[in-house]
């Protein structure tokens, strides 16, 4: 664990933007007043991931590789990242959903079906707690997989 020490730091703080995050959409009324904006906007959090990723794997280049990592070794660097975010999800994902914004789903539920998008049975079925959870957590792998093989591009140094 001693050689994964940088990598679950930075999934820590990968967290702790994600509940930033949602905090800051709570805030802003996307949760609520703004909720027809709310699937334009989410969409930023992607950006904040990428430098995360990053920085982590800058990091990892500094103070383990000695300046220097090769693809693999950022890629490897981040698929470990990537799974200690997975593993944190349903905490976070508690967090957004019960403490954060925990108003968030019947919100989303009336939305959908007042917009026509959805029946309410639809919306009951895609807007709970069960359904994010299982969305995050088979989102959040593929994701970070994904930022993991781009961002170790531009991070690989010989």
């Amino acid at each position: 664990m001693k050689n994964l020490k940088i990598e679950i730091k930075w999934a820590l703080i990968f967290v702790l933007m994600q509940l930033s995050w949602m905090l800051m959409e709570k805030l802003t009324g996307l949760h609520d007043a703004h909720i027809d904006k709310h699937a334009i906007y989410t969409n930023g959090v992607a950006v904040l991931a990428f430098l995360i990723y990053a920085l982590a794997f800058l990091d990892k280049r500094k103070n383990f590789y000695h300046g220097k990592m090769t693809y693999l070794q950022g890629f490897v660097t981040g698929i470990w990242i990537s799974l200690f975010v997975t593993l944190l999800t349903p905490i976070t994902q508690y967090i957004t959903s019960y403490w954060i914004s925990p108003e968030y789903f019947t919100n989303m539920i009336n939305y959908s079906v007042s917009q026509g998008k959805m029946s309410q049975e639809e919306a009951e079925t895609f807007f709970n707690f069960n359904s994010y959870l299982l969305q995050s957590t088979l989102f959040a792998p593929v994701a970070g997989v994904i930022t993991s093989a781009i961002v170790a591009i531009f991070t690989r140094k010989s």
